[in-house]
Protein backbone atom coordinates (compact mmCIF):
# COMPACT_ATOMS: atom_id res chain seq x y z
CA UNK A 1 0.00 0.00 0.00
CA UNK A 2 2.68 2.84 0.59
CA UNK A 3 4.37 1.95 -2.40
CA UNK A 4 1.51 2.21 -4.25
CA UNK A 5 0.53 5.74 -2.40
CA UNK A 6 4.05 7.16 -2.12
CA UNK A 7 3.61 8.67 -6.06
CA UNK A 8 0.75 10.82 -4.91
CA UNK A 9 3.20 13.00 -2.78
CA UNK A 10 6.41 12.59 -4.14
CA UNK A 11 5.29 12.16 -8.36
CA UNK A 12 2.05 13.38 -9.65
CA UNK A 13 2.00 16.85 -6.94
CA UNK A 14 5.03 17.15 -4.68
CA UNK A 15 4.03 17.37 -0.96
CA UNK A 16 6.32 20.28 0.75
CA UNK A 17 6.78 19.04 4.73
CA UNK A 18 8.20 21.41 7.89
CA UNK A 19 8.76 20.34 11.24
CA UNK A 20 9.07 16.85 10.90
CA UNK A 21 12.70 16.99 13.26
CA UNK A 22 9.39 16.76 15.72
CA UNK A 23 8.78 13.05 15.05
CA UNK A 24 12.22 11.14 16.00
CA UNK A 25 11.80 12.95 19.30
CA UNK A 26 8.16 11.77 20.11
CA UNK A 27 7.87 8.83 22.76
CA UNK A 28 6.65 5.37 21.26
CA UNK A 29 3.28 5.20 22.89
CA UNK A 30 0.69 8.32 24.37
CA UNK A 31 1.22 10.59 21.24
CA UNK A 32 -2.22 12.42 19.60
CA UNK A 33 -1.56 14.04 16.34
CA UNK A 34 -4.36 17.00 15.60
CA UNK A 35 -4.85 17.52 12.59
CA UNK A 36 -7.12 19.77 9.88
CA UNK A 37 -9.06 17.60 7.39
CA UNK A 38 -9.22 17.91 3.47
CA UNK A 39 -9.53 14.32 2.50
CA UNK A 40 -11.05 10.94 3.57
CA UNK A 41 -8.20 9.15 3.37
CA UNK A 42 -5.16 11.02 2.15
CA UNK A 43 -4.20 13.39 4.81
CA UNK A 44 -3.79 9.83 6.68
CA UNK A 45 -1.74 8.35 3.96
CA UNK A 46 0.62 11.16 3.95
CA UNK A 47 0.99 11.43 7.52
CA UNK A 48 1.73 7.70 7.22
CA UNK A 49 4.90 8.36 5.09
CA UNK A 50 6.35 11.71 6.75
CA UNK A 51 6.14 9.78 10.16
CA UNK A 52 7.78 6.93 8.78
CA UNK A 53 10.51 8.60 6.58
CA UNK A 54 11.23 10.74 9.36
CA UNK A 55 12.05 8.06 12.35
CA UNK A 56 14.12 6.28 9.42
CA UNK A 57 16.38 9.51 9.71
CA UNK A 58 14.86 11.57 6.68
CA UNK A 59 14.16 15.23 7.78
CA UNK A 60 11.15 17.19 5.84
CA UNK A 61 11.31 14.63 3.14
CA UNK A 62 9.75 11.15 2.08
CA UNK A 63 12.49 10.61 -0.84
CA UNK A 64 13.62 6.96 -1.38
CA UNK A 65 10.89 4.39 -0.12
CA UNK A 66 13.18 2.56 1.53
CA UNK A 67 11.60 3.53 5.18
CA UNK A 68 8.83 1.29 4.06
CA UNK A 69 10.58 -1.75 4.68
CA UNK A 70 10.82 -1.11 8.63
CA UNK A 71 7.44 0.74 9.13
CA UNK A 72 5.81 1.74 12.87
CA UNK A 73 3.02 -0.21 12.82
CA UNK A 74 1.05 1.19 16.26
CA UNK A 75 -0.01 3.91 14.39
CA UNK A 76 -3.92 4.70 14.51
CA UNK A 77 -6.45 7.18 13.31
CA UNK A 78 -9.61 7.81 14.28
CA UNK A 79 -12.72 7.75 11.49
CA UNK A 80 -16.05 7.73 11.04
CA UNK A 81 -17.44 3.76 11.32
CA UNK A 82 -19.43 4.18 8.36
CA UNK A 83 -16.69 6.13 6.13
CA UNK A 84 -14.64 3.05 6.99
CA UNK A 85 -17.10 0.42 5.43
CA UNK A 86 -17.95 2.31 2.30
CA UNK A 87 -15.68 0.39 -0.29
CA UNK A 88 -12.88 -2.32 -0.60
CA UNK A 89 -10.26 0.45 -0.06
CA UNK A 90 -11.35 2.15 3.23
CA UNK A 91 -11.71 -1.95 4.67
CA UNK A 92 -8.40 -2.22 3.75
CA UNK A 93 -7.37 1.03 5.44
CA UNK A 94 -9.65 0.28 8.48
CA UNK A 95 -7.95 -2.81 9.02
CA UNK A 96 -4.16 -0.83 8.43
CA UNK A 97 -5.03 0.76 11.78
CA UNK A 98 -8.07 2.75 12.04
CA UNK A 99 -10.18 3.14 15.25
CA UNK A 100 -13.81 3.43 14.59
CA UNK A 101 -16.14 5.32 15.74
CA UNK A 102 -19.84 6.42 15.42
CA UNK A 103 -19.98 10.15 14.87
CA UNK A 104 -22.83 11.75 17.12
CA UNK A 105 -23.45 14.77 14.94
CA UNK A 106 -23.62 12.89 11.50
CA UNK A 107 -24.70 9.67 10.00
CA UNK A 108 -25.67 8.93 6.32
CA UNK A 109 -25.51 12.15 5.40
CA UNK A 110 -28.08 13.60 7.71
CA UNK A 111 -27.77 15.67 10.95
CA UNK A 112 -28.30 13.27 14.03
CA UNK A 113 -28.55 13.81 17.85
CA UNK A 114 -26.77 10.58 19.66
CA UNK A 115 -25.01 10.05 22.97
CA UNK A 116 -21.40 9.00 22.91
CA UNK A 117 -20.60 5.73 22.64
CA UNK A 118 -18.10 4.57 25.52
CA UNK A 119 -16.70 1.73 23.83
CA UNK A 120 -15.89 4.66 21.35
CA UNK A 121 -13.17 6.36 23.64
CA UNK A 122 -12.30 3.38 25.66
CA UNK A 123 -10.92 1.96 21.95
CA UNK A 124 -9.22 5.38 21.46
CA UNK A 125 -7.90 5.02 25.08
CA UNK A 126 -6.29 1.71 24.19
CA UNK A 127 -5.11 2.78 20.65
CA UNK A 128 -3.15 5.69 22.43
CA UNK A 129 -1.51 3.37 25.11
CA UNK A 130 -0.30 1.43 22.56
CA UNK A 131 1.38 3.56 20.27
CA UNK A 132 0.39 7.09 18.16
CA UNK A 133 -3.13 7.96 17.19
CA UNK A 134 -4.00 10.33 14.04
CA UNK A 135 -7.49 12.57 14.70
CA UNK A 136 -9.02 15.34 12.86
CA UNK A 137 -11.09 17.33 15.87
CA UNK A 138 -13.10 18.73 13.39
CA UNK A 139 -14.69 15.50 12.54
CA UNK A 140 -15.32 16.59 8.98
CA UNK A 141 -13.42 17.85 5.66
CA UNK A 142 -15.57 21.34 5.69
CA UNK A 143 -13.23 23.67 6.67
CA UNK A 144 -13.80 26.07 9.64
CA UNK A 145 -15.76 23.58 11.66
CA UNK A 146 -16.08 23.77 15.45
CA UNK A 147 -13.77 21.06 17.27
CA UNK A 148 -15.88 18.70 18.72
CA UNK A 149 -15.25 18.60 22.46
CA UNK A 150 -14.68 15.07 22.63
CA UNK A 151 -11.37 15.30 21.47
CA UNK A 152 -10.35 17.80 24.49
CA UNK A 153 -12.53 15.33 26.71
CA UNK A 154 -9.96 12.59 25.57
CA UNK A 155 -6.55 14.43 26.31
CA UNK A 156 -7.77 15.37 29.40
CA UNK A 157 -8.32 12.22 30.43
CA UNK A 158 -5.43 10.49 28.82
CA UNK A 159 -2.27 12.97 29.17
CA UNK A 160 -1.41 12.47 25.86
CA UNK A 161 1.41 14.42 24.34
CA UNK A 162 -0.52 16.59 21.61
CA UNK A 163 1.10 17.41 18.15
CA UNK A 164 -0.84 19.69 15.81
CA UNK A 165 -0.50 19.08 12.16
CA UNK A 166 -2.00 21.91 9.02
CA UNK A 167 -1.86 20.62 5.43
CA UNK A 168 -3.21 21.95 2.59
CA UNK A 169 -3.34 21.24 -0.86
CA UNK A 170 -5.21 17.86 -0.63
CA UNK A 171 -8.50 19.17 -1.22
CA UNK A 172 -7.19 20.29 -4.86
CA UNK A 173 -5.26 17.65 -5.14
CA UNK A 174 -7.67 14.72 -4.64
CA UNK A 175 -11.55 13.82 -4.56
CA UNK A 176 -12.97 14.10 -1.64
CA UNK A 177 -12.22 10.34 -0.41
CA UNK A 178 -8.56 10.79 -1.13
CA UNK A 179 -8.55 7.88 -3.48
CA UNK A 180 -8.48 9.65 -6.79
CA UNK A 181 -5.96 12.38 -8.54
CA UNK A 182 -7.76 15.50 -9.36
CA UNK A 183 -5.34 17.33 -10.28
CA UNK A 184 -1.63 17.09 -10.94
CA UNK A 185 1.21 19.17 -10.44
CA UNK A 186 -0.44 21.12 -6.98
CA UNK A 187 1.87 21.56 -4.07
CA UNK A 188 0.90 19.59 -1.03
CA UNK A 189 2.26 20.88 1.87
CA UNK A 190 2.22 19.49 5.66
CA UNK A 191 3.64 21.65 8.84
CA UNK A 192 4.27 19.53 11.92
CA UNK A 193 4.41 22.10 14.52
CA UNK A 194 6.01 21.55 17.88
CA UNK A 195 3.32 19.91 20.65
CA UNK A 196 1.04 21.35 22.92
CA UNK A 197 1.97 23.19 26.44
CA UNK A 198 -1.37 21.62 28.22
CA UNK A 199 -2.40 21.60 32.16
CA UNK A 200 -4.17 18.67 32.34
CA UNK A 201 -5.42 18.74 35.41
CA UNK A 202 -6.36 22.19 35.83
CA UNK A 203 -7.19 23.61 32.05
CA UNK A 204 -11.40 23.61 30.53
CA UNK A 205 -12.80 21.78 27.70
CA UNK A 206 -13.10 25.22 26.33
CA UNK A 207 -9.85 26.22 26.99
CA UNK A 208 -8.55 23.27 25.15
CA UNK A 209 -11.26 23.30 22.61
CA UNK A 210 -9.51 27.20 21.84
CA UNK A 211 -5.78 25.72 21.70
CA UNK A 212 -6.35 23.35 19.30
CA UNK A 213 -8.70 25.84 17.06
CA UNK A 214 -5.65 28.15 16.84
CA UNK A 215 -2.66 24.84 16.80
CA UNK A 216 -4.15 23.53 13.28
CA UNK A 217 -5.50 26.85 12.14
CA UNK A 218 -9.12 26.23 12.00
CA UNK A 219 -9.69 29.36 14.61
CA UNK A 220 -12.36 31.27 12.69
CA UNK A 221 -9.52 34.58 13.29
CA UNK A 222 -7.96 32.82 10.32
CA UNK A 223 -10.77 33.49 7.75
CA UNK A 224 -9.85 37.46 7.97
CA UNK A 225 -6.19 36.31 6.45
CA UNK A 226 -6.50 33.77 3.87
CA UNK A 227 -5.79 34.75 0.07
CA UNK A 228 -8.87 36.20 -1.75
CA UNK A 229 -7.94 33.50 -4.23
CA UNK A 230 -8.20 30.78 -2.28
CA UNK A 231 -11.68 32.22 -0.80
CA UNK A 232 -12.40 32.45 -4.16
CA UNK A 233 -11.94 28.76 -5.02
CA UNK A 234 -13.88 27.25 -2.57
CA UNK A 235 -16.43 29.41 -3.15
CA UNK A 236 -16.54 27.47 -6.67
CA UNK A 237 -16.12 24.15 -5.10
CA UNK A 238 -19.36 24.85 -3.58
CA UNK A 239 -21.30 25.93 -6.83
CA UNK A 240 -19.84 22.76 -8.21
CA UNK A 241 -21.13 20.64 -5.31
CA UNK A 242 -24.67 22.57 -5.22
CA UNK A 243 -24.73 21.68 -9.05
CA UNK A 244 -24.28 18.66 -8.62
CA UNK A 245 -26.99 17.91 -5.70
CA UNK A 246 -29.54 19.51 -7.86
CA UNK A 247 -28.71 17.46 -11.01
CA UNK A 248 -28.72 14.42 -8.88
CA UNK A 249 -32.55 15.68 -7.47
CA UNK A 250 -33.67 16.73 -10.83
CA UNK A 251 -33.08 12.53 -12.22
CA UNK A 252 -35.04 11.26 -8.98
CA UNK A 253 -37.92 13.49 -10.02
CA UNK A 254 -37.73 13.02 -13.63
CA UNK A 255 -41.23 11.10 -14.53
CA UNK A 256 -41.24 7.55 -15.88
CA UNK A 257 -41.97 8.66 -19.24
CA UNK A 258 -39.60 10.83 -20.10
CA UNK A 259 -36.58 8.50 -18.83
CA UNK A 260 -38.18 5.87 -21.45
Amino acid sequence: MGALTHRRFKGFNQLQIEGSEIIKDLPDTNVLFVSNHQTYFADVVAMFHVFNASLSGRVDSIKNIGYLWNPKLNIYFVAARETMQSGLLPKILAYAGSVSIDRTWRAQGKDVNRQVKMSDVSNISRALDDGWVITFPQGTTTPWKPIRRGTAFIIKENKPIVVPIVIDGFRRSFDKKGLRTKKKGILQSMEIKKPLEIDYENESIDSIVEKLEYAIEQHPSFLKVIPEEELLLREEENKERHWRKESRKKKKTKPDSEEN
